[in-house]
């Protein structure tokens, strides 16, 4: 750990996902050694994005598509994250077809500021012939049955919606990661972990630490965390729990590294160029 080691109790919010739950086990449940105590706030991504933006709780899971509206607030943790490849967003219709069958047509997304909208955007702009029509946002779990029973024509979904959409009766039409990856060469970058700069240059690189810690300790003995995942993941298959593990906790959750740091900062200056999100400074996602 940190010569600078945590003492006073930090407050998280973190999505009940099973990659989250899997992440923070350990420090959650006090076998970090060195780690304060967290004070756990469950919610999902789209409420977290809404707390930082008005610069609420000590530590926050976001999209990384959020940054550019906090980064002078909250630092960028270099680890925590979802990063990865084969892992990304999807396009899903209730019956097949192509990229311009959506031209000026209704799509679900579960929010605009989220990074699957944001590569949904970049995606369209380039393949669907005059744009999609009206964007509607709705909670993620209403956006299949949405799509299935006609309310949209559309809806982008993500996490273990990947595993679970055939069972709705619904078709990839595109997945945006695939996209991304074809045209970038990059990983997808999906969730970020930030912290307060205001807690000190010592303190974020202890709770760095605490982070990685965590989750080489939940890799160590994976069994050790499946009752606090199980509990969360809202009467999610235990299977389907383990591939949403296995697809989002990877080597860019222990660490960015050098295409975790290219990926984001890619993903955020395309975006700008497209106007949907501000420009980042040169020194916006660096780490004390």
């Amino acid at each position: 750990m940190d010569t600078n080691a945590i003492t006073a109790p930090l407050s998280i919010a973190y999505s009940p996902c099973p990659n989250d739950t899997f992440v923070f086990d350990a420090w959650a449940h006090g076998r970090v050694p060195d780690a304060a105590p967290p004070n756990v706030t469950f919610a999902d991504i789209d409420v977290t994005n809404g707390m930082a933006e008005r610069g609420e709780l000590d530590v926050l899971k976001v999209s990384y598509a959020v940054l550019p509206w906090v980064l002078q607030e909250y630092a960028l943790l270099p680890c925590g994250g979802a990063l990865g490849r084969g892992c990304g967003p999807l396009v899903l219709t209730a019956r097949p077809g192509g990229p311009a069958s959506l031209s000026g047509k209704r799509v679900a997304v579960p929010s605009e500021r989220s990074t699957a909208y944001l590569l949904f955007r970049l995606w369209a702009a380039a393949e669907v012939p005059g744009g999609v029509g009206e964007v509607v946002v709705l909670p993620f779990h209403e956006i299949m049955p949405a799509v299935r029973d006609g309310a949209v024509d559309a809806g982008l979904v993500i996490h273990e919606a990947r595993f679970t959409y055939q069972e709705y009766g619904l078709h990839k039409l595109a997945d945006m990661g695939e996209h991304w990856e074809a045209t970038t060469g990059l990983p997808i970058p999906l969730g970020a972990i930030i912290a307060k700069r205001s807690l000190g240059d010592g303190t974020l690189r202890a709770l760095a630490d605490t982070i990685r810690t965590s989750v080489r300790m939940a890799w160590q003995d994976p069994s050790v965390s499946r009752p606090y995942v199980l509990e969360h993941a809202q009467e999610m298959d235990p299977a389907v729990a383990e591939q949403h593990i296995g697809l989002y906790v990877n080597e860019f959750t222990e660490g960015l590294g050098a295409d975790g740091y290219a990926a984001v900062r890619g993903l955020l200056e395309r975006a700008a160029n497209e106007g949907l999100v501000p420009a980042l400074g040169p020194e916006a996602l660096a780490f004390p």
